[in-house]
């Protein structure tokens, strides 16, 4: 069961993500999570509406939702980032190979996979033309 979800849409404008990042650690706050989760939830929100903001529009600008809802039953915050960006799955992209030397790595990807690293839980669906990418951070102890 989740309850009522807490939303926020911004421009895509980078001065607008510290806003993003205050609303995660309000509700995650409000509901007991540890500052680690929240700051790895900040961390990987922080790089998905970076990438809408960079990649997705560009130039061209546009709106961004933000919306967390908490899921009782699984202990876990479920984080949706909505654009109306071209379509682009960013998980289709390839691991980047960590292990080659900092001059032999493809630029691009590291946020991703960091963002992998530190939620329990991430899909994509492109629906009613909008790019929707659902994370979910599991309340960790």
């Amino acid at each position: 069961m989740s309850e009522r979800p807490a939303a926020l849409s911004i421009r895509s404008d980078i001065n607008e993500i510290p806003r993003v990042s205050d609303l995660i650690e309000s509700v995650m706050q409000g509901h007991q999570f540890p500052d680690e989760d929240i700051l790895d939830t900040q961390l990987a929100v922080e790089e998905v509406v970076t990438n809408v903001i960079m990649h997705g529009y560009g130039e061209a600008g546009g709106e961004i939702l933000v919306s967390l809802s908490y899921h009782a039953d699984e202990s876990a915050m479920e984080i949706r980032v909505e654009d109306s960006a071209e379509p682009f799955d960013p998980l289709s992209l390839p691991e980047p190979d960590i292990s080659a030397s900092i001059d032999d790595r493809k630029i691009g990807g590291l946020g991703i996979f960091l963002t992998r690293q530190v939620m329990d839980d991430i899909r994509y669906r492109y629906e009613d033309n909008k790019n929707v990418l659902i994370l979910k951070k599991k309340r960790s102890g």
